[in-house]
């Protein structure tokens, strides 16, 4: 009969290829001509492609899909839908269709497929989308994801790497899910850091996105599997520097806690191996250092704005729930690139 087949293995955006892999391999793909409406490509380390149709109108295209992180499948298919329509709110942009992308072991039950994709589609209509249809393979192991497409006013992108000296950053949900998962799956993390966990990464960010329409943001992404301090790496383009205060930081206090117990994962050494020589540490316990280099899965926004609406667009995000908070400012490029210290 041979070996049953395990539903989740540890997957989420710690499956992600490392950042330093992925450079190599992505310098050496064919560019082709150059099209001027291809107005953001992978040339940028993007979140999505953005492409120009009208004066007016450009569609955003993302595709995300990852083995599961959770026992629950109809818990995994929300949080595998939520994390890949992320990207669409990081460019500003609205979601309006969505195709699924299943793998799936043929011996498995196919109601677990079911309640995999029952859990996606829900969080597609609710972000006010359309599942319009996917594809399916045979495979060892279950993968789940979406390709999706939003659509965005061409004039109103929100960049990954285009900060301004000045800015604030704010963050705009919790640090700590890759840790607790691996804690859940050696028996240690609590039911209610579990929960938490769980209502944050499947929590949309829809809700963070229409409170920045209000505001100038010069910069914004998504902080996912190459963590907060790897996708602030990325922000800062090698133009920039920015200093972090960890004890502002929004974090689940647990998964400090499992930090000091070592329960870490491969993928944030990956994020530490990437990023680190570029990161300096003042102050800041070993357990904070973890949670900054974090892979998180469908997590919060990270957004640059003017230190003049920093604090409306809180006040903004706090109201709409978001346990958001001003994180960190956007300073002139100095070594080392990121400084983290316990207060700014």
């Amino acid at each position: 009969m041979g070996e049953p087949i395990l539903f989740c293995k540890g997957g989420g955006c710690t499956a992600k290829l490392g950042a330093g892999i992925l450079s190599r391999v992505l310098s050496k793909i064919p560019r082709g001509a150059e099209d001027p409406n291809l107005l953001v490509g992978y040339d940028s380390r993007d979140d999505a492609a953005v492409y120009r149709l009208t004066d007016d109108l450009a569609f955003v295209q993302t595709l995300d899909f990852f083995p599961p992180m959770v026992e629950d499948p109809y818990l995994f298919g929300q949080i595998a839908a939520t994390n890949a329509m992320s990207d669409i709110y990081a460019m500003g942009g609205e979601v309006k269709t969505a195709l699924n992308i299943v793998c799936f072991p043929e011996r498995m039950d196919l109601n677990i497929l079911g309640e995999i994709m029952r859990g996606g589609g829900e969080k597609v209509i609710e972000a006010g989308g359309v599942l319009a249809g996917g594809h399916s393979i045979a495979d060892s192991d279950v993968k789940y994801g979406l390709s999706v497409t939003g659509v965005v006013d061409p004039r109103r992108i929100y960049r990954n790497d285009t900060p301004r000296v000045g800015d604030a950053l704010i963050l705009t949900k919790r640090l700590g899910v890759g840790i607790l998962c691996t804690a859940s799956r050696v028996g240690e993390a609590s039911a209610e850091a579990l929960a938490a966990a769980y209502d944050s990464m499947t929590t949309l960010n829809k809700y963070a996105a229409q409170c920045l329409r209000g505001y100038d943001i010069h910069a914004c992404t998504d902080v996912t599997g190459f963590s907060f301090l790897g996708h602030l790496h990325e922000m800062l383009g090698g133009r920039y520097s920015a200093v972090v205060g960890a004890n502002r930081v929004p974090r689940f206090d647990e998964a400090l806690h499992h930090a000091d117990e070592f329960l870490l994962t491969a993928a944030a050494q990956r994020n530490r191996n990437y990023v680190g020589e570029a990161v300096r540490f003042d102050g800041v316990p070993f357990a904070m250092e973890e949670l900054l280099f974090d892979p998180q899965t469908s997590g919060g926004l990270l957004v640059a704005v003017g230190e003049a609406e920093a604090a409306p667009l809180l006040r903004e995000l706090r109201a709409a729930g978001a346990p958001a908070d001003v994180v960190g400012r956007i300073t002139e490029k100095t070594d080392p690139e990121i400084l983290v210290v316990p207060e700014i």
